[in-house]
């Protein structure tokens, strides 16, 4: 348990590090089935690599190209957004000044009235200065992620002739490389499936929205995509945030909920009928534990602690089937119902007893 808890809070304080990291090797497993098909029909390694990661990079800087002037016109336009918002939804917002005033009111009760308060000033760095170190950071980072899958797909077999090297008995090599392949298989479906279904969904939501007339769809479209990413929690707030634009936007409150219904009609369309055919029961996995380790891994890293959990879950689970004294907890992973003659054991056992 001590050497659980110091592996959190290194990963914690070692983010900036750790993240990359397994970023790069989280590609690298995406990407290795495509570069072992361009392998099988003559391309080298390192060039098969090359070529994948350079796509891959392509894609990000399109994106930020075609995205950043937009959103860099709504955050100067946030403030002006708000108010709109605020005069729309009135009732409700009435509702919460009152509950404000309430609040309060109590609080002034509380504190007394010939009692004030010393107010301490925290004086935050510029907006600028944030979104500055916010570049920089995701930059140095989406580089170390790139250039780290970039060695991994070049390498080829290396590294698995290595882990079958540094095991001393036959068992141990068929395990270890069982396991490793199990794991790069699983992981690697799971993650291009997924980027699959999720690049579908974005442009659904995109076409959606602009048969709907809402400016700008193809933004929305693209944050589906990647706020698909996150399980539970991305359509959450990708409907929260489709809602809101859409009643700054649209002069009518019953038409402008149409974007909203419509983004979460699709997302539930994909979530409980799309992916669950796709991905296949053997990567079905309990939903409390995605759950809880997607809102721990959140806690952890932030948005990208989110995105690499359920990853991070179903290299564990494979490890776990991997290695009978590990069954059991990949067994509680795992979305399989239980039999019915498993649950009637224990009875008949108690009965043969007596």
């Amino acid at each position: 348990m001590l050497v659980l808890i110091s592996l959190f809070v290194t990963a914690y304080f070692a983010k900036d590090l750790i993240l990359p990291i397994v970023m790069g090797f989280l590609l690298a497993l995406t990407l290795s089935p495509v570069g072992r098909g361009l392998n099988r029909v003559g391309v080298p390694h390192a060039v098969s690599g090359f070529l994948l990661i350079s796509a891959t990079a392509f894609s990000i800087l399109s994106v930020v190209i075609l995205s950043a002037g937009t959103v860099a016109i709504w955050s100067d336009e946030i403030p002006q957004m708000g108010l709109e918002i605020k005069q729309k939804l009135s009732g409700v917002s009435e509702a919460v000044e009152t509950i404000r005033s309430a609040s309060a009111e109590v609080e002034k009760i509380g504190t007394g009235e010939g009692f004030k308060p010393q107010e301490v000033i925290v004086r935050q760095p510029g907006l600028m200065d944030t979104a500055m170190d916010t570049v920089s950071t995701t930059g140095a980072s989406l580089a170390v992620t790139l250039i780290l899958a970039l060695f991994l797909l070049s390498s080829g077999q290396m590294f698995y002739l290595k882990l079958v090297q540094s095991m001393p008995t036959l068992t141990g090599k068929k395990r270890a490389l069982q396991t490793v392949y199990d794991v790069e298989k699983r992981v690697s479906r799971y993650l291009l499936t997924i980027a699959s279904i999720n690049l579908v969904l974005g442009i659904l939501v995109g076409l959606y929205l602009t048969a709907l007339g809402l400016p700008s769809a193809y933004i929305w479209g693209i944050a589906a995509f990647m706020l698909n990413f996150l399980p539970y929690i991305g359509g959450f707030v990708g409907v929260l945030l489709v809602g809101g634009f859409s009643v700054v936007t649209f002069d009518s409150l019953g038409f402008a909920l149409l974007a909203p219904f419509g983004y979460l009609a699709l997302t539930m369309i994909e979530g409980q009928i799309i992916t669950p055919w796709l991905v296949g029961r053997r990567l079905e996995m309990n939903t409390v534990a995605v759950f809880l380790t997607v809102v721990f891994w959140g806690w952890l890293w932030g948005i990208a602690g989110a995105l690499v959990a359920v990853p991070f879950l179903v290299v564990f689970k494979v490890i776990c089937e991997n290695f009978e004294p590990l069954h059991t907890i990949g067994n509680f992973l795992s979305a399989e119902q239980v039999k019915p003659d498993d649950t009637q054991a224990e009875p008949n056992t108690a009965s043969a007893g007596e």
